[in-house]
């Protein structure tokens, strides 16, 4: 068997685009992988994965590893960011192949399964309601009470988790994105007080809505500079946050907020591979790693998540991606043994199951992985095109 052929699939999905990489065997078994970017980089990502195909085609699938590390090489003197990601892509796709072509599904392909089904937790809860409400059919967060009737909703549904970000209620309402994508407010990353007292308000509302048996986390994103943290951790003590999230490149910063903080914290998205986990996991520096198992492709998600196990750090896949991108984090979280949860996007655009043949399976606040073979499905892809073709006339 061989690669004849890869193509690039995508769609807009409500305030992001969807992105999708196909590839294609000379037996007909074709492989899907999620390669969404909605930080900027999405058509440089395209480009890699268009640069690495003329070494792709031609080569057998089933050799995962060893295709990853021929891209790697390739790309080594630009190594991580967009190559990364369009690295992750092939793997992941390939992977998929594998499973397909021996009948098996991904996570037997990585060891076997160690449950049989993921806790979940209602990710950025509020904050796709309070920026992109009118893409999701949902009311806007107008007012303290609308985040606690949202509190309130989650249980009701039979989550047990949630994670939001840094919301501002109001008409409209404002989710804190400092420095990120030009936001006005500039990239100084300073914490004013109103800032501190609102993030106080907000997860003190959360909690009294959802009780004390829920857990609810925060995700300061690279919003604020170490002081900042700090400051947000202290203030959140008599919350009992499951976690606290915080985005940063510096492992010892990481380490002196984690010593500060009552609350555990959860931190790592951004990094890529081994080599860029390593300083972390050395220094103890978080209490959860999180891993982007998109950018880095499963399998080698599984490695760093084996080296953090070393470390006795959990683990938990940073999955905001489509219903593909969340069967892929399933696959990934049912073949490794220090798994805390698992992230799923509940708001969404109201046809964003469609765009997979057997999307993911929720219920009380778990997701159950089927045996099918691969993922476990395929993209629509007439489905995609006519959404792709709606997006365009619009």
């Amino acid at each position: 068997m061989k690669i004849v052929d890869l193509e690039i699939l995508q769609c807009q999905a409500g305030w992001r685009q969807w992105s999708f990489l196909k590839i294609i065997t000379d037996e007909g078994i074709i492989g899907y992988s999620d390669c969404s970017e909605s930080f900027g980089s999405q058509q440089g990502i395209n480009a890699v994965i268009r640069d690495l195909k003329p070494l792709v085609i031609g080569q057998n699938p089933m050799a995962t590893e060893k295709i990853f590390w021929d891209c790697y090489r390739t790309l080594r003197q630009s190594a991580g960011g967009t190559s990364q990601k369009a690295i992750g892509a092939i793997e992941n796709a390939l992977l998929d192949i594998k499973g397909k072509y021996l009948n098996l599904p991904v996570y037997e392909l990585l060891g076997g399964p160690f449950r049989q089904k993921i806790k979940v937790y209602w990710s950025h809860c509020g904050t796709t309601r309070a920026r992109s409400w009118k893409f999701i059919d949902k009311n806007p967060l107008l007012s303290w009470q609308d985040v606690s009737d949202l509190g309130k909703e989650v249980v009701k549904r039979g989550y047990t988790a949630l994670k939001t970000n840094i919301i501002f209620p109001g008409s409209p309402a404002e989710v804190l994105m400092q420095g990120f994508k030009g936001d006005s407010s500039g990239c100084d990353q300073n914490i004013a007080p109103r800032i501190l007292s609102n993030i106080e308000t907000l997860m003190g509302t959360f909690r009294e809505a959802v009780g004390i048996e829920t857990d609810i986390m925060l995700d300061l994103n690279f919003n604020f500079r170490m002081e900042g943290n700090i400051q947000v951790a202290k203030r959140l003590a008599p919350f009992n946050l499951t976690w606290l999230e915080i985005d940063t490149f510096d492992p010892e910063a990481l380490k002196l907020i984690r010593q500060k903080a009552s609350m555990p914290i959860a931190s790592c998205e951004n990094l890529f591979t081994l080599k860029g986990y390593q300083p972390f996991l050395i220094q103890h520096a978080a209490d959860i790693v999180v891993i982007d198992i998109v950018w880095n492709g499963v399998a080698q998600s599984k490695k760093i998540a084996e080296m953090a196990e070393s470390f006795d750090i959990n683990v938990a896949p940073h999955s905001h991606y489509s219903p593909l991108g969340t069967l892929m984090a399933a696959h990934f979280c049912m073949a490794v043994p220090n798994i805390r949860m698992l992230e799923l996007d509940v708001d969404d655009v109201a046809w964003a199951d469609q765009v997979v043949t057997h999307p993911a399976q929720v219920e009380n606040g778990y997701l159950s992985v089927s045996s099918r073979p691969g993922w476990g499905a395929d993209i629509d892809e007439v489905f995609l095109r006519e959404i792709a073709k709606e997006s365009a006339v619009a």
